[in-house]
């Protein structure tokens, strides 16, 4: 009995690491060269940028953050949430040939004060505040800007500015052939 727990330990072992293949690589079913190989692979479609697992666009048209959602939906997706320092700085180089601009990301504050949420669903436990920040200025501060100021990192900011934004598919990126 305990052979075939570790032989089956084993088989499921060896699953789980070729399906946590690298993104972009293709994972092979087996190393044997035969043709019924499961062959995976990551993909964004074209104008999005592959970031740690999802697909993220630039959108430069200056727009409300509201508008900025809805217009990420339209794709499939939403306003960008932030995992991570690798993940905010690979989407601050998406911003850089537009002179790093302060640009809607998807965080955005209820009602209740420091409570912050990601549009997409995403937990939000990453933080990138500048120092002072979140502050909530006017009680009228509910949305979330990144690049904001000479440090580039977050502020909270009335929701009716008009700026460009990032959005960001998860998860919907993996193709197989067969």
């Amino acid at each position: 009995m305990k052979i075939l727990t570790v032989c089956v330990l084993g088989w499921a072992m060896m699953a789980l690491t070729k399906a946590a293949a690298f993104p972009g690589e293709i994972a092979e079913d087996d190393q044997t060269g035969n043709s019924d190989l499961v062959k995976r692979y990551w993909y964004c479609s074209s104008g999005w940028t592959y970031i740690n697992g999802a697909c993220f666009q630039y959108v430069s048209n200056h727009m409300t953050w509201d508008m900025a959602e809805k217009h990420c939906q339209s794709m499939g997706a939403h306003l960008a949430s932030v995992q991570s320092i690798y993940e905010y700085h690979e989407m601050q180089k998406m911003t850089a040939p537009h002179g790093y601009k302060e640009t809607w990301i998807g965080g955005y504050q209820t009602a209740k004060v420091n409570v912050w949420f990601w549009t997409d669903g995403d937990k939000f436990e990453f933080l990138h505040w500048c120092k002072g920040e979140p502050n909530n200025l006017d009680q009228a501060q509910h949305c979330l800007q990144m690049n904001h100021s000479a440090e580039k990192c977050w502020d909270d900011v009335g929701c009716d500015a008009h700026l460009p934004s990032i959005c960001v598919k998860r998860g919907s990126g993996w193709g197989v052939v067969l």
